[in-house]
């Protein structure tokens, strides 16, 4: 099972990556492969695994149209490469095709979450056992999505996806956010977003972020509530990291909670080229009705782009 679906994946590729040879059409194959060797105590005995922390493979591309239009298209997919087969070694990550202009950019297929993609950049530990998703709601790729993200007016965007119902007994939902600066800190000083969920994938959740860079250290903090959308009682936390860059070093820590649950991360990268890293970080989770647990993690991530 695992052998048809790595050639039905590699066809894909193989069959894509000659149009940018043989196409006016720009093209792009890219991709990272993360892998980490983790001791890992979750609270009933302790043991060792190989982890893939979000490994993917992609194809993006941009066309230009007519009367100032540009066509935008990607496909991704996320890759196991450590412990899963079969069916579960590839699935979908974000796959849309958008269109852009002087209104802004419009989506439609499968596109994370207006609150996902603002609060990527403050996550220091995404992808990881620290990842906020872990105490968080609001951490979501929408299918059957339509996604705006407005134009630049003065520094701040407006954000919106609206998901579809997708069968009778379905229920449409929102995301929306604004947010202020640039998420890479190279055009502003700092960023800041706020957003708001409603009825998406059973929750409601608002959160508000801000990040700055202040010589070689980054700092953030995030504000989060959260609750069932067909309930009144909500549970609230926040979040704060900092980062600092020495040479190849990124030296970094962070504090989550929600109600009485916690998690802290600290950990340091090392690059060993442009799209090259070393790694290693510390997770413990504290949560209020089952017993701490905790991670340790030597890994390496590699990024490619054709």
């Amino acid at each position: 099972m695992s052998h048809n679906i790595l050639v039905r994946f590699s066809s894909i590729l193989a069959c894509l990556i000659p149009m940018q040879y043989t196409s006016a059409e720009p093209l792009t194959v890219y991709g990272k492969a993360n892998v980490s060797l983790q001791y890992a105590d979750e609270g009933e005995g302790s043991f060792s695994e190989v982890s893939s922390n979000a490994s993917r493979a992609g194809v993006k591309g941009n066309v230009d149209l007519d009367n100032g239009l540009t066509l935008l298209y990607q496909i991704e997919w996320e890759v196991d490469l450590a412990n899963l087969s079969g069916s579960d070694n590839i699935k979908a990550r974000e796959q849309y095709v958008g269109l852009s202009g002087d209104f802004g950019t419009l989506y439609i297929g499968r596109k994370d979450s207006v609150t996902k993609t603002n609060s990527a950049a403050r996550d220091l530990f995404n992808n990881y056992q620290g990842d906020l998703k872990y105490l968080w709601k609001g951490e979501n790729r929408l299918s059957e999505s339509l996604t705006y993200e407005s134009m630049d007016i003065n520094g701040f965007h407006f954000d919106f996806n609206y998901v579809t119902k997708g069968s009778e007994d379905g229920e449409d939902g929102a995301s929306v956010g604004l947010r202020y600066g640039d998420s890479k800190l190279k055009n502003s000083k700092w960023n800041a977003s706020l957003t708001i969920d409603s009825d998406i994938n059973g929750y409601d959740t608002q959160r508000a972020s801000v990040q700055t860079k202040v010589d070689s250290w980054l700092f953030s903090a995030m504000a989060h509530r959260q609750k069932k959308s067909d309930q009144d009682e909500s549970d609230s936390g926040w979040l704060v990291s900092a980062q600092y860059a020495y040479t190849q070093w990124k030296f970094k820590s962070q504090f989550q909670t929600l109600e009485d649950n916690n998690s802290v991360s600290v950990g340091a990268d090392y690059q060993l080229g442009k799209s090259t890293q070393v790694y290693v970080w510390y997770t413990m989770q504290s949560l209020d009705d089952t017993p701490d647990k905790s991670w340790l993690a030597l890994g390496i991530e590699h990024k490619f782009q054709n």
